[in-house]
């Protein structure tokens, strides 16, 4: 089954879920996007890549929510419910691609993304990345809210160990963890410091990790 199908199949029941997945769900999408909308002034264009049903562009809005949003997925299914989460809102539009092949033609100064790139084999993310770099106007920005490896075999075990356990205690049902096991035979992870590396040879100037607890981090890169 491919990552279109896979999300598509648990559209409704993603952001209730959400939170049980994520053991660090409030640091990772809500304290990190206020420290960070602390820092910058207002994009006048976010696009959100992977968005999904929307969620990060929902806690991005309430600091923003007067830029332009652009949601981009693969997965209809997932638009459909960002669509319901923004119904009324005009500043928000969304586009059915593959941002692999290629990025949304509009002009936009910040993009954003959270736990869709590391799907993406190691070339792609380069690739990506890449065009990223080159379509953000000087000063524009790219934060990475994903999933990552640790680098090291071992460690990693203990990280995924670790969190397996944390989603067996978190009142998911079995057949959710089935369908997360299913999703992570998707995954090819990179560690912080590969994707740090790859960014910073896409070009962009400042690139750091903002935030991390284990399997999770958030990255931001400016041009």
């Amino acid at each position: 089954m491919n990552i279109e199908s896979q999300f598509n199949m648990i559209a409704e029941e993603y952001d209730i879920n959400r939170r049980k997945f994520i053991p660090c769900f409030d640091d990772f999408y809500i304290n990190t996007t206020a420290f960070i909308a602390a820092n910058i002034k207002a994009p006048k264009c976010i696009v959100d890549l992977g968005s999904g049903t929307g969620l990060l562009a929902y806690y991005w809005f309430k600091h923003f929510p007067e830029s332009d949003y652009l949601l981009v997925d693969i997965a209809d299914d997932m638009l459909s419910v960002a669509k319901r989460r923004f119904h009324g809102l005009d500043n928000v539009s969304y586009q059915i691609s593959d941002y692999i092949k290629e990025l949304p033609e509009v002009p936009f100064d910040t993009v954003i993304s959270a736990l869709s790139i590391h799907h993406l084999e190691q070339s792609e993310k380069q690739a990506l990345f890449t065009k990223i770099f080159q379509a953000l106007p000087a000063g524009g920005i790219f934060v990475n809210y994903d999933q990552f490896c640790a680098g090291d075999t071992e460690l990693n075990k203990w990280y995924d160990s670790f969190w397996e356990g944390q989603l067996y205690n978190s009142g998911l049902t079995d057949r959710d963890i089935e369908l997360w096991q299913e999703r992570r035979r998707l995954d090819k992870e990179c560690s912080v410091e590969d994707e740090t590396a790859m960014l910073k040879n896409s070009g962009f100037k400042t690139v750091k990790c903002i935030y991390a607890y284990r399997k999770f981090a958030v990255i931001i890169a400016i041009k």
